[in-house]
């Protein structure tokens, strides 16, 4: 089991490096539904939890519903590719590679539980939780700041697996219902600007102002 989770959250941490260098949206998006589609196996192979309804809906909404979402919204915005970010993805995978570090070393200094689960599971869960507020800062495109967004509520959920035994079923759902919204409102705001200003682009927002 150990070997199954350990696999799991090393491909959450090779999606993350992979998030921060590519500029294809699509492809961004399509990282997002794998990292959902682990977040949804994860829990039934690192706690061996008993309640399939949780895993099958983070798979379905994760890893199918989100991501079609902002398909269909790239669609309508015919827009493939990020515009020239804040931080270039060369030097956005360095800053993954100094946060992964940082992430191992915040997790030695905290004072965990004997209980907090794999090894593995709280340097990336706080790694995934950094690139997501990595990503909604550096990028400039409304649908990238959505997948940083999703990639740090991953980060929030697998943190939530290392301390929330009692009651994973509320905290995950209550997580999950926040992600929806989240991701329904952005998916209509990106057809919204698209549709006003031709981009989506929302450094530009500010030509709202007066």
């Amino acid at each position: 089991m150990n070997t199954w989770t350990d696999g799991l959250l090393i491909v959450l941490v090779l999606t993350n490096l992979r998030l921060l260098g590519t500029s294809r949206l699509s492809a961004s998006i399509q990282i997002v539904a794998l990292q959902g589609i682990v977040m949804g196996v994860l829990p039934l192979v690192a706690t061996g939890a008993d309640v399939l309804v949780l895993p099958l809906a983070s798979i379905c909404l994760k890893g199918v519903v989100f991501p079609w979402l902002l398909l269909h919204s790239l669609r309508e915005a015919k827009r493939l590719r990020e515009i020239q970010p804040f931080v270039g993805y060369t030097a956005s995978l360095l800053a993954g590679i100094v946060m992964l570090a940082a992430a191992i070393w915040m997790t030695g200094h905290l004072p965990l539980p004997a209980h907090e689960g794999p090894a593995l599971l709280v340097p990336v869960a706080l790694f995934t939780v950094m690139v997501g507020l990595f990503v909604i800062v550096t990028r400039r495109t409304a649908a990238k700041q959505v997948l940083g967004y999703l990639s740090m509520e991953n980060g929030i959920y697998a943190f939530g697996m290392a301390f929330v035994r009692e009651e994973p079923f509320l905290v995950g759902v209550g997580i999950l219902l926040d992600a929806f919204m989240a991701v329904f409102v952005m998916g209509i705001a990106i057809f919204h600007i698209n549709r006003e200003f031709d981009h989506i682009e929302v450094d530009r927002l500010d030509t709202l102002k007066g």
